[in-house]
């Protein structure tokens, strides 16, 4: 993986992100097999950039680029988004090829948008064996590192009921692969028009978005 150092100064619980324009290849895509639909929401990320662009220093494109999760593309990325409905499937190369991105600094971003989360579960047990996706406390910075988040995910999209859930893999003693079950993030990220959700629903997505921009990429 291209790494690249971003200086960062902690402020109560915001993070300053100083400096570092960033290749159009740093935020991606993943455009997975098993017939889920991996391109869904497609305004989201941009919208996400945008606005994370307008609230930080960070440089950031202004969309996502597609990648693979076999192509050795995946290892220049610092933030890699993974959403949709139904199943996914790696073959063995491709869970090999994301665990090396992963434990090599990378970051990727799972984002149940209901109907994912079977699959996904089997799924990461091909790039983890030996580890277990563990709910990370209120307290983690992935939910302080820019914006506030002192109860955790904000709830965006009722699904299943109850709350949402945010769950890591933990390399080293930093998250690599970030799970949010039960919020769908990515429809607040959509524009407007497409769920007619609040506005402050909205900006609490897109303010969650942003610390996962910020947490990747200063890492």
């Amino acid at each position: 993986m291209r790494h690249r150092t971003i200086a960062t100064i902690t402020i109560g619980l915001a993070l300053v992100v100083i400096g570092s324009a960033w290749p159009e290849e740093a935020v991606g895509r993943l455009k997975y097999a098993g017939g889920g639909d991996w391109y869904a929401n497609p305004t989201s990320l941009p919208n996400l950039l945008e606005f994370a662009r307008e609230h930080t220093n960070l440089d950031l494109p202004r969309r996502e680029v597609t990648v693979e999760p076999g192509s050795r593309e995946l290892h220049s990325f610092a933030y890699v988004y993974i959403t949709g409905h139904g199943r996914i499937r790696f073959t063995p190369g491709e869970a090999r090829n994301l665990r090396e991105y992963l434990l090599g600094g990378g970051f990727l971003h799972v984002d149940d948008n209901y109907g994912l989360d079977e699959s996904f579960r089997e799924e990461v047990r091909k790039v983890f064996p030996d580890r277990e996706l563990i709910e990370l406390p209120f307290s983690h910075p992935i939910y302080h590192c820019f914006f506030g988040f002192p109860g955790g995910l904000p709830k965006i999209h009722e699904h299943d009921g109850g709350p949402p859930h945010g769950y890591g893999i933990v390399h080293e003693g930093r998250v690599v692969l970030f799970y949010s079950l039960n919020t769908d993030l990515g429809d607040g990220w959509e524009s407007a028009e497409v769920h007619n959700d609040p506005e402050e629903v909205r900006l609490q997505a897109l303010r969650m978005g942003t610390n996962l921009l910020v947490y990747a990429l200063s890492r």
